[in-house]
């Protein structure tokens, strides 16, 4: 179980730089970094079924993660969460294969726990000494767990108006919290100062290589648990959308490596009509997107007005198929309601946003009802209580 990482790749130019050296972004291009890997070399020595047999965390996968030393592996038991077969769901809407990627169930609560885990790891093991990090609200509170878990400084930067479960779990662990006036782009920009000023490494969504990484675990394990095949369609709720680029990534790979056959799924973008910008670049025929003003939505998670990697979601997007849209917050927390009145899972409202997409792409009918479709749910719906009204 050791890394197969050969180099970091400009995303714009192609350019190379080394894997042993701490870079956020391109120097180049100013632009995402992506970690390149050796897969000529891991074809030949690693067998696929041969990780069916490991603990089931994203961790099985470390030849296709950053980290070379496993001894630098700063874990919480992320990843391994499971993939539901939907039956009310799928009853209803006439589908017979329709999934739930249920990420509300890793540490801290959401998918964010994959990308963190990754990101802490390889930067403890190319000697930062703590970290930066802005976030909406759910990536501050795993990147202060983990950093506790790494025994690093970590220093969170958030919109003053983030949900109250996020501050309590970023206090909880340790880590310095600064609210900030404004949006998430806003807090970027102070995490970014204050990693300048005091030597520490700033995680911000795509300006290092790898927090992708780590989100593109959810992709090579849902494919893994579907048998070694990839679904028709992933619908996917996307702020940053680290996780769709994560996962395109994964399976160009896992093509390149032979573990799987076929086409890629079609990668659905679903944004709240409040903040679409997205949405708007897509439907514009536009390479990347423009800042979205007075951005606004209950799913804070999707409240990113202006996504660093704009193209890479829309390269995504565009390549496979896919198509992107917008819902609103009432249909969302509808969507809440009826994905754990009909299965059980409780969603976030960014999770539950993917379920009003399909519906509203089965009645365009863009998808069609025996295609496989996995939804994607990236959060626990226990850090949005205050949506649920009470009895």
């Amino acid at each position: 179980m050791t890394s197969y990482i050969d180099h970091l790749e400009c995303t714009v130019c192609g350019k190379s730089y080394p894997h042993n050296e701490l870079i956020g972004v391109s120097p180049c291009c100013e632009k995402v970094l992506f970690v390149r890997y050796d897969l000529a070399k891991l074809g030949r020595e690693v067998d696929r079924d041969s990780l069916v047999c490991r603990p089931d965390t994203m961790w099985r996968y470390a030849e296709l993660l950053p980290v070379d030393d496993p001894a630098d592996i700063v874990s919480l038991g992320e990843g391994g969460t499971p993939l539901i077969k939907t039956v009310n769901l799928a009853k209803k809407l006439g589908m017979t294969n329709l999934y739930v990627k249920d990420e509300g169930l890793n540490p801290t609560g959401t998918f964010k726990a994959r990308g963190i885990s990754a990101a802490v790891s390889k930067a403890l093991e190319l000697g930062v000494k703590g970290f930066t990090m802005p976030s909406a609200g759910n990536a501050a509170g795993a990147a202060a767990a983990y950093g506790a878990r790494a025994g690093l400084e970590t220093r969170v930067f958030m919109p003053q108006d983030a949900p109250a479960a996020n501050k309590k779990e970023t206090l909880v662990a340790g880590a310095e919290l600064n609210l900030v006036v404004g949006l998430i782009n806003d807090a970027g920009r102070e995490a970014v100062a204050v990693a300048k000023e005091f030597g520490l490494f700033d995680l911000s969504t795509l300006k290092e290589p790898y927090r992708a990484e780590g989100k593109k675990s959810m992709g090579l394990e849902m494919v893994q648990q579907l048998g070694w095949k990839m679904p028709d369609a992933v619908i996917y709720p996307t702020g940053g959308g680290t996780g769709i680029i994560g996962m395109y990534k994964g399976f160009q790979e896992l093509l390149e490596l032979g573990w799987i056959e076929g086409k890629q799924p079609k990668f659905i973008s679903v944004q709240a009509d409040g903040c679409q910008p997205i949405v708007k670049a897509f439907n514009d025929g536009a390479n990347s997107s423009l800042m979205w003003e007075n951005a606004t939505t209950k799913a804070d998670g999707l409240r990113v007005p202006h996504p660093f990697a704009d193209y890479l979601i829309l390269d995504a997007i565009r390549a496979t198929g896919g198509t992107a849209l917008a819902v609103s917050d009432q249909e969302m927390i509808d969507a809440m309601y009826e994905m754990a009145t009909a299965e059980g899972i409780f969603p976030a409202p960014e999770g539950a946003a993917t379920l009003v997409g399909l519906k509203h792409l089965l009645h365009q009918k863009f998808l069609d009802r025996d295609e496989s479709v996995v939804l994607f749910n990236t959060g626990s719906g226990y850090k949005y209580l205050d949506l649920i009204k009470g009895s």
